[in-house]
């Protein structure tokens, strides 16, 4: 069996053997005009060396660095632009030739780094064998003048970085003494204090300061304590007694609602709640209870929250009856407790200042460290500072001594280069074998931009990769006799074609059921077989003993009704509804194969879309469904419009069809995922025009013979 690829290009050789062709002879007729050029003129190559030189006697330590580091010259440094564009700019030759033909090899440098030669090679190769000479005595003295700027230049970027960066070192020294001195300033007297005992003096005479505040405290507290059991009061009740007590307006209220709750109390046995006198002295009473409240809160002020107020109004009465005496005594405790908090605040803040400086005693050891980090600072900088002056003087001194480190090892000395003779069968010979591969190249190129499926294995392979059925392999039915508007169907009941259509249609059974009746049949695009696989299809139903209906939808193409000897009518076009709406009128029957019948297409016409989603294509398909037992339907390819998709609504299942060197790829994978991915019902696909072998009998080719005399 022929492999696939073998199929693939002997198809694209068949189409593009004209342009592998000429590829060829293209490529042969290079190795024609190589092969008669005359021998090129002599190459003269020349040979010089050029030598790293030993240090000088140097002073400074820069100096003997930068010397060192000019012994790392790189073909980079050798063949920069630079001296590229002077060797061609004196020599009269083009940059890219000197780049091409100069060749330069260094030493090599051993396991720690040092070379195993100072020895620099040169080469170059010309036709001008003066020109060889003049080009490499210009690069050996660029060479020595680059790496002499290379070393100075060196040594004064390391001077202009110094001087750079000298000013920033400058001033954070200055910044770091500065901070030094703030901070003396601000905590030096704190260190000193600790230092000579004064701090702990202080801390001293504050907890003496706290011992006698706390002994004058206890006193206090033991008065406050005798006045309290006295009056029966704490030091807030206290003051709230005195203030209320001292209040004339109180005791006029106080007066008015004793009055009130007298006369109350003489009428209560004579007298309802509801009698209005009684109801006129409850409203004095609360009148005169609300104004004692507020009269109360407006004495102790603060609201209630300065001293502790009595919540009713008998504690307010209870709390303003003091007598002189008893109210003295509150005044006296009021005023024992206010002097008592005055000396706990004294307490308290004794207390803090004590804290106070006992943590800053605890902070003396930080301040010392800080101090000591903050001059370690002042010393670090000064160092860096010092250390940069020092740089920069040798940098001064390595500027006077710098010297380059290549010097001229071997002049340049010149030499003929020998060419082996031009053999013409070799170059006609090798001009020949690459014209096959060009030429082949291009053949096979051109056959793979097409993206169409050359064999039907390709196809095959793509319907595996996208799970698709495949329902059938069709071969390619002779068509040579016959007209353009004709396709070749299988009328014949002995035609071997028969076979393929009938295993076509056992495996949609197979694959669907029984329930399968109405099966739409579409393509991807035009030229793959859709029409003639229907027609072939109902034939094979028919022959099957199947009642079998074929509806042709695709209503923006003409018919091809007669290839089943079938005259469509020729003016169904101009009133496409009327003649769908008449089954009588659109449905035809198949003179040559029993049980099989025909809707031939009414198109082309305009609005299509409207047609098929109307209501008498929908009445027609209705019909069908009761009155056939198969009706195969074929619509316009689905990626040339969206027919197959509006008459799909009405069919069962959906059959694609593809067929080598029509089908595009691309579209053929994406109609499979969108139809799989919709679920609009994909059966599966069928394969025409595939390279399979049919063996026609003589009497089957009489017979095709008599039928295309016949048509």
């Amino acid at each position: 069996m022929t492999p696939p690829i073998v199929k693939r290009y002997a198809i694209a050789f068949e189409k593009y053997k004209l342009i592998g062709l000429a590829s060829f002879v293209l490529v042969v007729a290079g190795s024609v005009v190589v092969a008669v050029q005359p021998e090129p003129a002599p190459e003269y190559i020349g040979d010089a060396a050029l030598t790293y030189t030993g240090s000088p006697i140097i002073f400074s330590q820069l100096g003997g660095e930068v010397q060192q580091s000019g012994q790392t010259l790189s073909q980079e440094d050798l063949k920069s632009e630079p001296i590229i564009m002077a060797i061609a700019q004196k020599t009269g030759q083009k940059p890219q030739k000197v780049f091409d033909n100069l060749a330069i090899r260094f030493p090599k440098r051993g396991a720690d780094g040092k070379l195993e030669s100072t020895i620099i090679e040169l080469k170059y190769k010309d036709s001008n064998g003066k020109r060889v000479k003049e080009t490499l005595l210009l690069l050996m003295e660029l060479a020595k003048k680059y790496s002499s700027d290379r070393n100075t230049s060196r040594v004064r970027s390391i001077i202009d970085k110094i001087n750079e960066r000298l000013p920033e070192v400058k001033k954070d020294l200055q910044q770091a003494e500065q901070n030094l001195e703030r901070y003396d300033k601000v905590e030096r007297p704190a260190i000193l204090a600790a230092e000579n005992g004064s701090l702990l003096a202080a801390v001293t005479s504050s907890q003496n300061q706290q011992r006698q505040l706390q002994q004058t405290l206890i006193g206090l507290s033991a008065q406050i304590r005798s006045l309290e059991e006295k009056l029966g009061l704490s030091a807030s009740e206290a003051y709230v007694a005195a203030a209320l007590s001292a209040d004339p307006i109180i005791a006029s209220l106080r007066s008015q609602i004793f009055q009130a709750e007298s006369q109350i109390e003489l009428l209560r046995r004579d007298l309802r709640p509801q009698h209005p006198t009684m109801v006129q002295l409850f409203r004095q009473k609360e009148s005169a209870e609300t104004l004692l409240r507020q009269r109360a809160n407006e004495v102790i002020g603060g609201g209630g929250t300065t001293a502790p107020l009595p919540a009713s109004v008998s504690g307010i009465r209870m709390r303003s009856n003091l007598d002189p005496s008893r109210q003295q005594l509150a005044n006296q405790l009021v005023a024992l407790q206010t002097q008592r908090e005055t000396l706990q605040q004294q307490l308290a803040n004794e207390i803090r200042q004590e804290e106070k400086l006992r943590q800053e005693y605890s902070l003396v050891p930080n301040k010392q460290l800080e101090r000591n980090r903050l001059e370690q600072q002042v010393l670090l900088r000064k160092a860096v500072f010092d250390q940069m002056q020092a740089k920069l003087a040798d940098a001064r001194t390595a500027e006077a001594e710098t010297v380059g480190s290549l010097d001229i090892a071997r002049p340049p000395a010149v030499t003929v280069e020998k060419q082996a003779p031009k053999s013409i069968p070799v170059t006609l010979g090798a001009g020949g074998f690459f014209g096959i591969i060009v030429g082949g190249g291009v053949i096979f190129l051109l056959g793979s931009l097409e993206g169409t499926y050359k064999t039907h294995e390709d196809i095959r392979a793509t319907l595996k990769q996208r799970d698709a059925v495949i329902l059938g392999e069709l071969p390619v039915i002779p068509s040579d006799d016959l007209p353009p508007h004709l396709l070749p169907t299988i009328l014949s009941p002995n035609s071997p074609y028969l076979e393929f259509y009938e295993k076509f249609r056992s495996n949609i059974r197979r694959t669907s059921g029984n329930e399968m009746k109405v099966i739409l049949i579409t393509s991807t695009g035009s030229g793959e077989g859709k029409t003639l696989s229907a027609y072939n299809l109902g034939i094979a139903c028919a022959r099957a003993g199947k009642r079998t209906l074929i509806i042709e939808t695709d209503l923006r193409s003409p018919s091809f009704a007669e290839s089943l000897h079938v005259k469509p009518n020729p003016q169904a076009n101009m009133e496409p509804l009327r003649y769908y709406g008449s089954l009588s009128e659109c449905i035809h029957i198949v003179p040559d194969v029993e049980n099989l019948y025909i809707v031939p297409s009414a198109g082309p016409v305009g609005q299509s879309a409207a047609i098929l989603e109307s209501s008498e294509l929908k009445r027609l398909f209705a019909d069908a469904r009761i009155r056939y037992d198969m009706v195969i339907v074929d619509t316009k390819p689905i990626g040339l419009s969206n027919d197959a998709l509006l008459v799909q609504q009405f069919c069962d299942g959906m059959i694609l069809t593809a067929r080598p060197h029509y089908t595009q790829e691309n579209l053929l994978t994406e109609a499979i995922d969108q139809l799989m991915e919709a679920e609009l019902g994909l059966l599966g696909v069928i394969i025409n025009g595939a390279d399979i072998s049919v063996n026609v009998s003589p009497v089957l080719d009489q017979e095709m013979e008599e039928k295309a005399m016949k048509v």
